[in-house]
Order: structure tokens, then C-alpha cells, then sequence
């Protein structure tokens, strides 16, 4: 298939930025270990108090936070290519815009893939028990993973290499960590703030994985399908997107 072609560059351009790489796999494992140290530090008659830190918990919100870095890499990738010649000679070529977005897309989904086991394997250091649901809930981070890769793309269609540093790199991430039920239930401040994070797919995402690294399957589903649509009506409005983009370009 044409786009193959396509993706297998973008891997390469991937694997030659080391140091955004190390960050974004090496990232989650430092909080992961930070906050599970801090839950090792609280008297045992109050951990009741702080369920969202025991490893079970933590570990699978670790894993969903960790890849909002995903959509950095993908807004970089499109907006650098946009700065450059190369852009335009892919406008001259036959791929179709979906083409393209599928060529952006899949090198970084083994990424995130590695990123996600890299971070049950360090838990299993933490307590975590090993278990076939490690690589389920590997596998439930998938939809997830596509939604941050499609507003990645989304961004760097539309903005320039700056811009998408600050939308993806601080308001994205800030968004996946206050409305995900990682650090803190939202059901306790309630109103509109547990509203909001009942429309966003962050915390349908941890929830998800939650249920998967916990052996719950028949719950797994309910969260997993808004997450799904998400990613399916991202990734078709980044299509539409970067089409518009080619339209004008051909």
C-alpha cells in the first residue's frame, strides 16, 4: 500500500528525535515511581483515603496520561513537514488525504503501544500483579491513543511548529490530568466539573483501562465505546482537515 511507503519515513523521523523519544517514554515512568512512593509514605489508616494511588489504580492512569505526549509527536511531525519543501512534493504526489493521516498515524501507535508495557512492566516492581490483563489494558489504550494522535494532527495541519508546543505540550496535558480521574475522583467536587470530565474522553480512558488491569471486563466496554467514537470523529475531522489543506496546495 502507497502509504507504507509514507509511514515508514515518519518512523524514521520518530526514532532520529532521541531526546523528545526519551522523554516521552521516560516521563510517565518518573511519576509513576513518585507517586507510588508517596503512597508508600502514607500511614496504612489513611490509604483508604487514597485508593487512586494504589498501584492497580495509579498504573493504568499513568499509562493514559503518558500518552497525551503522543500528540506532540504527532503535531511536530505534520508541522515541520509543513515548514519544509517536502510537504509540497507530497502534495504532487497520488496519495489521498487519508493517506496521509494513516501514514502519520501508525508509527506512532507501536510507540505507544511500548510506552504503555514499559509502564506495567516497571509496576510489576511497585506490586502490581502479573497477569494476561496487563496486555489487555495495553490494548484498551489503543482508542486513546488514536484520539491524541488525531488532535495532534489536527493542530499541526492548522498551526505552526510554536503554536502546537503550547496547545498539545501544556493544554492538552493539563486537560488529560485534571479531567481523568488520575489524581482525584471528580465525582467528589461534582457539578460542573465532573460534567465535563463525563464528556471528555480521558476519564472514560483510565476507567477503561482501570477495569481491564483489574480483571472487570463486562465493564470495560461502556467507557471504552465513548473513547472509540471519539477517536473515530478525530481522526475523520483531521481528514477533512488536511484534505482542505491538499485542496489548496494541488
Amino acid at each position: 500500500m502507497r502509504f507504507m511507503t509514507f509511514a515508514s519515513r515518519n518512523t524514521k523521523e520518530i526514532l532520529r528525535d532521541l531526546l523528545t523519544l526519551f522523554f516521552g517514554l521516560g516521563f510517565p515512568l518518573v511519576l509513576l515511581f513518585l507517586l507510588s512512593a508517596i503512597n508508600s509514605g502514607i500511614p496504612k489508616e489513611a490509604q483508604n483515603a487514597t485508593v487512586l494511588f494504589q498501584i492497580q489504580n495509579l498504573a493504568p492512569g499513568i499509562t493514559v496520561f503518558g500518552l497525551s505526549f503522543i500528540s506532540l509527536f504527532s503535531a511536530m511531525l505534520i508541522s515541520k513537514d509543513r515548514t519544509t519543501s517536502f510537504m509540497m512534493r507530497l502534495f504532487t504526489s497520488p496519495l489521498k488525504a487519508r493517506e496521509f493521516i494513516l501514514g502519520y498515524t501508525l508509527p506512532l501507535i507501536p510507540m505507544a503501544v511500548a510506552q504503555t508495557l514499559i509502564c506495567y512492566t516497571a509496576s510489576l516492581f511497585l506490586g502490581l500483579m502479573f497477569s494476561i490483563n496487563i496486555l489487555i489494558a495495553a490494548i484498551v489504550n489503543i482508542p486513546i491513543t488514536i484520539v491524541f494522535i488525531a488532535v495532534g494532527l489536527l493542530c499541526g495541519t492548522v498551526l505552526n511548529d510554536k503554536a502546537v508546543g503550547g496547545v498539545c505540550g501544556a493544554l492538552l496535558t493539563n486537560l488529560s490530568a485534571w479531567f481523568s480521574n488520575i489524581w482525584f475522583d471528580t465525582s467528589l467536587i461534582g457539578g460542573w466539573f465532573e460534567n465535563l470530565s463525563n464528556i471528555l474522553p480521558f476519564a472514560h480512558a483510565v476507567n477503561a483501562a482501570r477495569n481491564a488491569i483489574n480483571g472487570n471486563y463486562s465493564d470495560i466496554m461502556p467507557d471504552l465505546i465513548w473513547v472509540i467514537a471519539y477517536a473515530a470523529i478525530l481522526l475523520t475531522a483531521a481528514v477533512i482537515v488536511f484534505s482542505a489543506k491538499l485542496k489548496r496546495n494541488k
